[in-house]
């Protein structure tokens, strides 16, 4: 009966989709016997043949032939590929054209090109030009991916005129990746964007129902007699800061207010062939232009901070695990382990100075890049290679004794060697693919005191792949499975076992417990997921796990072990207008997380809906709910604990973004049985008063109510139901409003002044205090109520004093220090970016950060600002000019 079953569901998945017309478009290229001069007027003989035309509607209208005709013309010589388009518009004076800086994307028209040099139907260049001038470029990848970071040098010019609009665009061979051949075959596909009407065309028209991109692109042919340049590109840089403080104690030798700092480098670009890239960087500037954003961790997990370092983020695709050959990779409550977490590579000094508290001290803000090479590309047909090796320096704080004035030089992180191999195989056209990945972290402790506080090594390798299960590529497995292993001293190892991620010492564990005398830590990880990649039928499962000594820390992101997870979700979407909404599509899902002990963790069940009225408004949301399971992170290394049920909602609309008010409204609610709540509103607007400004605000107020928010643990012999320990818990009101503020202003395509501000102010107010009664129940002593225990608040020194049995009782007394907190901070930085020749650019930036922390407890948001504003207890800025100058000698 229940092979029926499955063979009718297999049967029905099968028959709600389309298929893919496997038609294949072919492109002619024709070399071009005279210089063409990129001015976006199309006067050369070459754009007088016969065009490329025929461009089909994605949007509005899928499958009409697009409103205004779009003719392109492709040619080359021995130095480049060009493309030229006129692109008729019947009302040239509604062309939305506005001027961004590069890689922004904006409502705007637009023209796109996408090239598959390699022509292996997985990965490509693509070009983006609008009206302006202005570009956007990057990479493809998994067919259907696409990555942003990639800056190819390049031009492009754009005219308007009384047909329309008109796009030149010459791509040197240097920027694409191929093979020596006879005779090119490449893929290749065009697409247009006509903003006031919402109306996107493509060449080759991919469904909304199917899958894949770049599979799907047209032959590029008649490309002949050319030869892959040589490729060298050199970017030397000279960085010069200023750098003023207010955070800094009168007498303190390190530190008078201010601080010169002046650097030179350069990063060197090198063609390995045909097809691999190695970029090196000597001395880099790995400075950011971006500040990161201010956040109030109140969890046992690292945050997570976004790569913005230029070198790391490029070619990043080609060194990405664990998630290819499927165009939908959902986790719910699944933390997917990074392999290569960039921001490990010149993080701050995680170690501290040897010399006791009176002292002055002088700590680096970075750790010193010595070199950094990456190697990226295709070995050979289906082989694609990223290789990463990174050398930083041992970093010294210097150290300055208050009494004795005596110096010392403390080693705060130790000279390490980071290594990263991928490599993955592509089989028939991509429908199978095997691939793998190691790293390896290996640090010099040269120190004693070193040796506790870092492993020694780490080492990582993992294979991945997938497979469709059938010709229409409708059906794909994906997997992925990998080990871990990391090497220290006892000391290092058991503090390891005891961490967060994994809390070995939990005392009613019992498929856990802390080895003392291991000096290694080992562990396993995988994933597989089934995804149903075409047709309005939405359908994947995964299911992963992570054992509790797996770690991927050293070079990684992790956040926990030991956890099991699998998921269900499926859906179902309706493309066409129906008269009330343009498209719409709903998904429910459900979850359960466990761990190697077989303890249910979690469980949850989601409701996801997303439409798009006919005015262009956009509504999403979802609803759900999350059982009552035992918690094994609560407690922080203590017993289990219950969570009790959970429900929540949340909404967003936005608004028309063809007008030049756009607005967006989001609201969030949830209630636990326990009493406890949050709820937040947010904001979001954004004004573009003319073609080239645009300011953007979004502010944000969130409430959050929690009835058993960890404080803090101590031993305690006679608290026999908790194992000899008591946890502390108590209900905090946490109250945060917090803004993001952007305003651009683009003088030209190549000069733009863009400012950022983030105000925050995030309160906690803790109070009615109480300790964990009974482990895997959510139930507590509340100190001043029960037991007649009682609780006491010293105002002088601010803290508390708990006495869980009384006075008259036989369990010593505690205090803990005041766990009330009000943290108010202030980044923004301006950025003056002009790039005055393709690939060359000058900065000038002004970065602001500052923080106050009085009145612990109390929301006052108009108090909390002036306080912030007018006596910060930490302020910080910098003045930075960045001078770098593209070289290509080649």
């Amino acid at each position: 009966m229940s092979r029926q079953i499955i063979t009718l569901l297999v049967t029905f998945l099968y028959f709600t989709t389309g298929f893919a017309e496997n038609t294949t478009k072919s492109v002619p290229a024709v070399r071009s016997a005279e210089n063409i001069t990129i001015d976006g007027v199309l006067s050369e003989n070459i754009w007088m043949r016969e065009a490329i035309s025929g461009f089909i509607q994605k949007d509005p209208n899928e499958g009409a032939p697009a409103t205004e005709k779009t003719d392109v013309w492709v040619a080359y010589d021995d130095e480049a590929l060009y493309v030229a388009a006129r692109l008729y518009d019947s009302h040239p004076d509604s062309i939305v054209s506005r001027i961004v800086r590069r890689d922004d994307f904006t409502n705007a028209d637009w023209f796109y090109l996408g090239v598959d040099s390699y022509h292996d139907k997985r990965t490509g260049f693509f070009f983006g030009v609008y009206p302006s001038g202005s570009l956007i470029d990057g990479v493809h990848y998994n067919d259907s991916w696409d990555d942003g970071s990639w800056d190819g040098v390049w031009e492009a010019k754009t005219t308007i005129d009384d047909k329309g609009w008109n796009v030149e665009m010459k791509i040197p061979y240097s920027q694409m990746r191929f093979s020596k051949q006879e005779e090119y075959v490449w893929g290749i596909n065009f697409a247009r964007n006509i903003e006031r009407r919402k109306e996107e065309s493509q060449f080759v028209m991919v469904p909304k129902g199917e899958s894949g991109w770049i599979s799907r692109f047209a032959d590029l042919t008649g490309i002949k007699d050319i030869n892959p340049p040589t490729r060298l590109e050199i970017l030397p840089y000279v960085v010069s800061s200023n750098k003023f403080t207010n955070n800094f104690s009168k007498g303190d030798p390190f530190n008078d207010g201010s601080s010169f700092f002046g650097n030179t480098g350069a990063d060197v670009k090198f063609g390995i062939g045909n097809n691999l890239t190695l970029n090196a960087t000597i001395n880099p500037d790995f400075g950011q232009v971006e500040v990161d954003p201010a956040v109030v961790n109140l969890s046992q997990f690292e945050t997570f901070y976004d790569e913005k370092r230029p070198f790391f983020i490029e070619g990043s695709n080609y060194l990405g695990f664990g998630y290819g050959g499927a165009n939908n990779n959902f986790g719910f409550n699944w933390g997917n382990p990074d392999f290569f977490y960039t921001r490990r590579v010149g993080r701050s000094p995680q170690g501290g100075t040897q010399h006791g508290d009176d002292v002055y001290e002088e700590y680096p803000d970075g750790t010193t890049i010595l070199g950094a090479a990456k190697v990226t590309g295709k070995i050979s047909d289906g082989w694609s290679l990223g290789s990463v090796v990174a050398l930083t320096e041992r970093e010294y704080a210097s150290v300055h004794d208050k009494t004795t004035s005596e110096r010392f030089s403390d080693v705060v992180e130790p000279f390490t060697t980071y290594g990263v191999l991928r490599s993955q195989k592509e089989f028939h056209d991509g429908n199978q693919a095997l691939g793998f990945i190691g790293t390896a972290t290996i640090r010099d402790l040269n120190e004693n005191y070193l040796l506790d506080n870092f492993n020694e090594h780490a080492f990582a390798f993992g294979v991945d792949g997938w497979t469709n299960l059938d010709e229409e590529q409708m059906w794909v497995v994906t997997g992925w499975n990998a080990f871990t292993r990391v090497e220290g001293t006892k000391t290092r190892i058991v503090s390891m076992q005891r961490s967060s991620r994994r809390y070995y010492q939990r005392p009613d564990a019992t498929h856990l417990g802390v080895d003392s005398s291991a000096t290694s830590l080992n562990g396993n990880a995988g994933r597989f997921a089934i995804n149903k990649q075409k047709g309005n039928l939405k359908f994947n499962a995964a299911f992963g796990y992570i054992t509790p000594g797996f770690e991927s820390n050293d070079l990684g992101y992790q956040f926990r072990a030991d956890v099991l997870n699998g998921h269900i979700v499926t859906g179902y979407n309706w493309f066409e207008p129906d008269g009330m909404f343009r498209r719409k599509s709903f998904q429910v899902a459900t979850f359960r997380n466990y761990d190697f002990e077989g303890n249910r963790l979690n469980e949850g069940y989601f409701l996801f809906y997303n439409f798009q009225t006919m005015n262009y408004f956009q509504w999403n949301g979802d609803f759900m709910m999350q059982r009552a399971s035992l918690d094994n992170r609560g407690t922080r290394g203590g017993p289990l604990m219950m969570n009790t049920n959970m429900y929540a909602t949340y909404f967003e609309v936005s608004t028309d973004s063809r007008k030049e008010l756009e607005l967006e409204l989001g609201m969030q609610a949830g209630r636990s049985e326990s009493g406890g709540y949050r709820y937040s509103y947010s904001t979001g607007l954004e004004w573009k008063p003319s073609t080239n400004a645009t300011l953007k605000f979004s502010p944000e107020f969130v409430r959050d109510v929690t009835i058993a928010q960890w404080v803090d643990s101590y031993e305690d012999e006679y608290a026999l139901s908790t194992f000899g320990k008591r946890y502390i818990f108590g209900r905090i009101d946490q109250k945060e409003i917090s803004a993001s503020i952007r305003m651009d202003y683009i003088f030209t395509p190549n000069l733009s002044l863009q400012l950022y501000i983030q105000p925050l102010i995030s309160v906690g107010t803790y109070d009615k205090f109480k300790e964990l009664k009974t482990p895997k129940m959510y139930t507590f002593n509340r100190f001043g109520e029960d037991n007649g225990s009682t609780v006491s608040y010293d105002e002088a020194n601010d803290e508390y004093t708990i006495d869980a049995d009384g006075s008259n009782g036989i369990s010593e007394s505690y205090t803990f220090s005041n766990p009330n907190f009000n943290f108010k901070s202030l980044r923004g930085n301006a950025v003056l970016r002009w790039e005055y020749l393709p690939g060359s650019t000058l900065y000038f930036v002004w970065t602001r950060g500052q923080e106050n922390g009085t009145n612990a407890g109390d929301f006052n948001v108009g108090r909390d600002f002036r306080n912030l504003l007018t006596t910060p207890e930490t302020n910080n800025d910098a003045i930075v000019i960045k001078f770098s100058y593209w070289w290509n000698p080649s």
